[in-house]
C-alpha cells in the first residue's frame, strides 16, 4: 500500500496565503533542530507500523474510514494557528466555519431550525443530548433498544437518569410492541432512536415511534452517529428510507463526521431542533466572553476548549464534497451499501455461511454454518485469525441467538453466537469484493469447510 502524499505539495502555497495575514507584524520565527526533529518523526513512523492497515480496502473490520486528503490538509493548515473554538477570542474564523458546517449538517438531516455544535465524538454528543433531555424531563426514564450503543446506558448512569432497554425485533430494530408496553407502564421522558446500530447497522422504525410520541408525549433523540450520512444514499430499502427522511422531526440528533463524514478523530456533532434549549447551558465566565456580543460556541457546549482545527477540516470537506443528493459524496455512500448487499448475496448463496440479517446500511453480519452455536462461535474466531494472516481484516460480534431463524441455527443452547462482522465503509470496497471473497474462501478451506459445489 502506498500512502497518498502528493497532496502535501498543496500545503505550502496555502500556508503562504495564510502567512499574508501576519505581514504587518515584526519578523519572528521559531527555531527548530531539524536533525532531532527528523529522528523523532522517524521513530514515530516506526512505532505507527504497529497498526492494522486501516486505509486499505482489505481492512473491513471496525468503523475506521480514512479522512479525505482535504480534511487532513485543512487540519494541518489550521494547526499553524491552532484555534480554540470555545470562545471567539480563541478562534474567530474557525468558529464561523463551525457554525456554517453544523448548519449544513442540520439541513442535510432535515432540521428546519437548529442549535448545535461540534464535539469530541458521538459519546460526548449523546451525553449533551441526554443531559438536555434530563433537564427538560427530570426523573423520567430514557429508553433505547438493547442493540443501541452501550454509551446510552453508561451516560444515563453518569447523569443520574433512569434507563431501560427495549427489546428488538428479528431484524435487530427497536420492537414497537415492547416500546408501547414500556410507555404504557412507565414515565418515559425520552426515546433514543438509532438510525444505524454499530453492531448490526439496523435502523429503528422512526415513523412508528413518531406516531407513539403523538400518544405519549415523550422526546425523541436520534442517534445517527454512525448512520446519519446515509440519508443521502439513494439505494436504501423502503423502511430505512422512511426513517432517515423523518430525522428532522426529532427533538435532537447526533452524527459523527469522523465516521462517514471523512474527518479525522474526533469530530462529533449534536443538534437540537429548538434553539431555546441553549438557555440550559447558561453560565458565566470571568475572562473569555468579553471580546464580542456574538454567540460564543462555548456558551452552548458542555465542553470548554475544543479544537477549531476539526471545524476547519469539516468545513473544507463540505466545500469540496457538498452533502447533496446524487453528488460525489452521496454516490460513495451508495457504493458502500451496494458493496454490503453484494457481499451478503455471496454469503447467502454459500452453504458454509449463515446470514441472519439483510444489511440496511454497510455492515454485514455472518456466521459459520455449524451444528451448534458453540461450534459456530469457535469457527468464527478461527476464521477471524486466518483471514488476518491472509491480509483481510474483519471484526467479531456477539449476536443474540434469537436473531437467527430456527431453521438456520437449530442448536440454541447458547444465548449468543460469535459472528464475523464486516464494515464496508470505503467506496473502494465495491471494487475489492472479489479479492475479499477469495481470501475469505481460502480461510474457510483452512478451517475444514469445503468449497460450495
Amino acid at each position: 500500500m502506498v500512502l497518498e502524499t502528493g497532496s502535501l505539495d498543496l500545503l505550502k502555497p496555502a500556508l503562504a496565503k495564510l502567512e499574508e495575514s501576519y505581514n504587518d507584524l515584526p519578523e519572528f520565527s521559531q527555531s527548530i533542530d531539524e536533525k532531532k526533529l527528523k529522528e523523532v518523526l522517524i521513530e514515530v513512523a516506526e512505532r505507527m507500523k504497529d497498526n492494522y492497515p486501516y486505509p486499505h480496502p482489505l481492512y473491513a473490520g471496525q468503523m475506521l474510514k480514512p479522512p479525505h486528503p482535504v480534511a487532513r490538509l485543512a487540519y494541518m493548515l489550521s494547526l499553524f494557528v491552532n484555534p480554540n473554538n470555545h470562545a471567539l477570542d480563541g478562534g474567530r474564523a474557525s468558529s464561523a466555519m463551525e457554525k456554517e458546517a453544523v448548519a449544513a449538517i442540520a439541513q442535510m438531516l432535515g432540521f428546519k431550525t437548529h442549535l448545535g455544535h461540534l464535539c469530541g465524538g458521538g459519546t460526548m454528543a449523546n451525553l449533551e443530548a441526554l443531559w438536555v433531555a434530563g433537564r427538560l424531563a427530570p426523573g423520567k426514564l430514557v429508553v433505547a433498544s438493547n442493540q443501541a450503543h452501550y454509551t446510552h446506558s453508561r451516560i444515563t448512569e453518569v447523569l443520574g437518569i433512569p434507563f431501560k432497554a427495549v427489546a428488538v425485533d428479528e431484524r435487530g430494530r427497536m420492537d414497537i410492541e415492547d416500546l408501547d408496553r414500556i410507555l404504557e407502564e412507565e414515565e418515559v421522558g425520552s426515546v433514543v432512536v438509532t438510525t444505524g446500530t454499530t453492531a448490526l447497522g439496523s435502523v429503528d422504525p422512526l415513523p412508528a415511534i413518531l406516531d407513539l410520541r403523538e400518544k405519549y408525549g415523550f422526546r425523541i433523540h436520534v442517534d445517527a452517529a454512525y448512520g446519519g450520512y446515509f440519508k443521502l444514499a439513494e439505494n436504501l430499502d423502503t423502511e430505512a428510507r422512511a426513517a432517515f427522511d423523518r430525522i428532522g422531526e426529532a427533538d435532537s440528533a447526533v452524527i459523527d463526521p469522523h465516521k462517514h463524514g471523512l474527518q479525522p478523530y474526533g469530530c462529533g456533532c449534536v443538534l437540537f431542533k429548538d434553539p431555546a434549549v441553549g438557555a440550559l447551558y447558561k453560565h458565566d465566565s470571568p475572562y473569555t466572553y468579553f471580546s464580542s456580543s456574538e454567540l460564543h460556541l462555548g456558551e452552548i457546549s458542555l465542553e470548554c476548549s475544543r479544537p477549531g482545527s476539526a471545524a476547519v477540516a469539516l468545513w473544507a470537506t463540505q466545500r469540496l464534497l457538498p452533502m447533496t443528493a446524487k453528488g460525489e459524496f452521496a454516490d460513495d455512500l451508495a457504493k458502500s451499501r451496494k458493496a454490503a448487499l453484494e457481499l451478503y448475496e455471496r454469503l447467502k448463496q454459500d452453504s458454509r455461511f449463515l446470514t441472519p440479517l439483510v444489511p440496511e446500511l454497510d455492515i454485514v453480519i455472518f456466521a459459520a454454518n455449524a451444528e451448534s452455536a458453540e461450534e459456530s462461535s469457535r469457527m468464527a474466531r478461527t476464521i477471524f485469525e486466518d483471514t488476518a494472516k491472509k491480509g483481510l481484516h474483519l471484526a467479531l460480534a456477539n449476536l443474540p441467538v434469537k436473531l437467527f431463524p430456527e431453521s438456520m441455527l437449530k442448536d440454541r443452547t447458547q444465548e449468543y453466537v460469535t459472528c464475523l462482522r464486516s464494515c464496508l465503509m470505503k467506496p473502494e470496497h465495491l471494487d475489492w469484493l472479489d479479492e475479499i471473497w477469495q481470501k475469505l474462501d481460502l480461510a474457510m478451506v483452512d478451517v475444514g469447510q469445503k468449497v460450495l459445489s
